[in-house]
C-alpha cells in the first residue's frame, strides 16, 4: 500500500514540481515585481516603519477586521515559521547541496512581491457579515469577487486543494517532526507525542481565530528570538568559516556540488529543485493561504501587504540563512544527516552541551503555532465550499491527523506535503497574474495617501 502511494504521489509530484511550474511559480513573483516596480525593495524600509516599527506607538487603525495587522502577521508567521526553518532548510541541503540556500534567497526576492499581492487582495476583497462582524477572506473571495462568478470553479478548487494541504503542510510534517525530534532528545514514544499534540492544538483551535492570534503573538516573536540567538552564537564561534559557507551557497547554485563525507553530492538541477520547493515550504509565497488570515486584519489592502513582504523577509532571508549558516560553518552537511537532526547535530557541535535543546524547543514551539495557523486556514477553505457546518468535523479531522502524522514516516509526508503545496498554489498564481492591475491600484492609492499626508507620524495599523 505505502509502495502504490509512493509511485502515484512520485509521478503527480514530477508533473507539480516540474520546469512549467517553477516558471509559474517564479514567473508570477517577477512580474508582480516589474508591475510593482521593485515595490518590494525601493520601500522596505518604509514598510518596516510601517509595521514593525510602530508595534509600540500606542495607535491603532480604526478599519473593520476581527484582529489586530500585529496579530494576523504573527499568525501568518507562525504558518510560516515552522519546521520548514529547521527541517525544511536542512532537507534542502541534504539532497540539493548548498546551492539549494541561494535559490531559497531567489525564491523569497520574488516571493515578497507576491505575498504582499495575497496580503493586499486578501484585505481588498474579503467579506464582513454586518450583524456578526465575522470577516471571511483569501484566494476564494478574491478569486470569485476579483475575477468574477465564471471563475468561482477555480475558487472552489483552491479551497478544495488547500484544506487537503493543510494536512500535509501544517499537520503531518509537523506532527512528525516534532515526535521524531523528542523521540531522539527524550525518547519519548511518538504515540505519547501524538496524543500530547493533540491535546494541546485541540485547546487552543477549537476556540476560532481570536484565541489562535491571541496564541501566536505571543509565541511567535519569542521562538523567533530564541532560535536566531543561537543560530548567531554559532556564527558568531566559527565567524572566520562563514565567508567560505557564504561562497560555497553562491558556487554551488550554478555547479554540482561535490560528494563530501556521507553527502553524495547533488546536481544543480537539484539545487535549484529543493531549494525552490523548500523555499515555499518556509515562507508560503504562492501558496496563497496567508491571504485567509491576512484578510482578518484591521488594515487597509497595502498596509496589510506590507507585512506581507516582512514575513518572508525575516523568514527566508533571515530565519533560514541562519540555519543554513549553522549547517555549513559546523561541517554538519558531511555527517549524511538529513531534516531535523541535521540541524541539531550542528547545534550540538557548536554549542555542546544545550545547542541541540535550542533546536528541539524551538521545533515543538515552531510547529505547535504553524499547526494552529493551518488548522485555520484549512477550515476557512473549506468553509468557503461547504458551509459553516463543516467547520467543527474539519477540526475533528486536523486533530486526527496530527495523531497520524505523529506516528508515519517522515519522507513519504514530506513529498506528499509538496506535491499538495504545488496543487493549491497553481490557482493562486493564476488569480495573481490577473489581478496584477487591482493590486497596482491598491500601492498607488497607499503612495498617494502618504505623499498626500506629508511628513507627519502615520498611524500604526496594529
Amino acid at each position: 500500500m505505502i509502495e502504490t502511494i509512493e509511485t502515484i504521489n512520485g509521478a503527480i509530484n514530477g508533473v507539480v514540481w516540474g520546469p512549467p511550474f517553477m516558471v509559474l511559480l517564479i514567473g508570477t513573483g517577477l512580474y508582480l515585481t516589474i508591475r510593482l516596480r521593485f515595490f518590494q525593495f525601493t520601500h522596505l524600509i518604509p514598510a518596516w516603519n510601517q509595521t514593525f516599527g510602530q508595534l509600540f506607538s500606542g495607535r491603532y487603525s480604526d478599519e473593520p477586521g476581527a484582529i489586530t495587522s500585529f496579530q494576523a502577521v504573527a499568525s501568518a508567521m507562525a504558518g510560516t515559521i515552522g519546521v520548514g526553518n529547521i527541517a525544511g532548510v536542512s532537507t534542502a541541503m541534504a539532497l540539493g547541496g548548498p546551492g539549494a540556500v541561494f535559490w531559497m534567497w531567489m525564491s523569497a526576492l520574488v516571493g515578497m512581491a507576491t505575498k504582499f499581492g495575497e496580503a493586499a487582495l486578501g484585505v481588498r476583497y474579503r467579506e464582513i457579515d454586518p450583524q456578526t462582524g465575522e470577516v471571511s477572506g483569501g484566494v476564494m473571495y478574491y478569486i470569485e469577487k476579483g475575477l468574477g462568478q465564471n471563475w468561482r470553479w477555480l475558487a472552489i478548487l483552491y479551497a478544495l486543494l488547500s484544506g487537503l494541504a493543510a494536512f500535509g503542510i501544517g499537520n503531518m510534517v509537523q506532527a512528525n517532526t516534532v515526535a521524531a525530534e523528542l523521540e531522539t532528545r527524550l525518547g519519548m514514544p511518538p504515540v505519547l507525542t501524538g496524543i500530547i499534540v493533540l491535546v494541546l492544538v485541540g485547546l487552543v483551535t477549537l476556540g476560532g481565530i481570536s484565541r489562535i492570534a491571541k496564541t501566536t503573538e505571543k509565541i511567535v516573536p519569542t521562538m523567533a528570538v530564541l532560535y536566531i540567538i543561537g543560530a548567531t552564537l554559532i556564527v558568531l564561534v566559527n565567524l572566520p568559516r562563514v565567508p567560505g559557507a557564504i561562497g560555497s551557497i553562491f558556487y554551488y547554485a550554478f555547479n554540482p556540488s561535490e560528494a563530501l563525507g556521507s553527502f553524495q553530492g547533488a546536481a544543480v538541477g537539484m539545487a535549484v529543485r529543493y531549494g525552490i520547493a523548500r523555499g515555499i515550504f518556509s515562507n508560503e509565497a504562492g501558496l496563497g493561504a496567508a491571504s485567509i488570515v491576512h484578510a482578518q486584519a484591521r488594515n487597509t489592502p497595502a498596509r496589510q501587504g506590507m507585512w506581507g513582504m516582512w514575513e518572508v523577509f525575516i523568514d527566508t532571508i533571515i530565519v533560514c540563512t541562519m540555519t543554513a549558516l549553522a549547517i555549513l560553518v559546523t561541517g554538519s552537511l558531511e555527517t549524511g544527516e538529513t531534516g531535523a537532526v541535521l540541524a541539531s547535530s550542528a547545534f550540538d557541535t557548536a554549542l555542546p552541551g544545550f545547542g541541540g535543546w535550542i533546536v528541539t524547543i524551538g521545533i515543538v514551539l515552531f510547529a505547535y503555532s504553524t499547526m494552529l495557523t493551518w488548522n485555520f486556514y484549512g477550515e476557512k477553505s473549506w468553509e468557503y465550499v461547504f458551509g459553516p457546518r463543516v467547520v467543527f468535523i474539519y477540526r475533528l479531522l486536523f486533530l486526527a491527523f496530527l495523531f497520524i502524522g505523529a506516528i508515519g514516516g517522515l519522507v513519504l509526508i514530506w513529498d506528499i506535503a509538496d506535491t499538495l503545496n504545488g496543487l493549491m498554489a497553481a490557482p493562486n498564481l493564476i488569480a495573481l497574474l490577473m489581478l496584477a492591475s487591482p493590486l497596482v491600484s491598491e500601492k498607488n492609492r497607499y503612495l498617494r495617501e502618504e505623499a498626500a499626508a506629508g511628513p507627519s507620524e502615520p498611524v500604526s495599523e496594529l
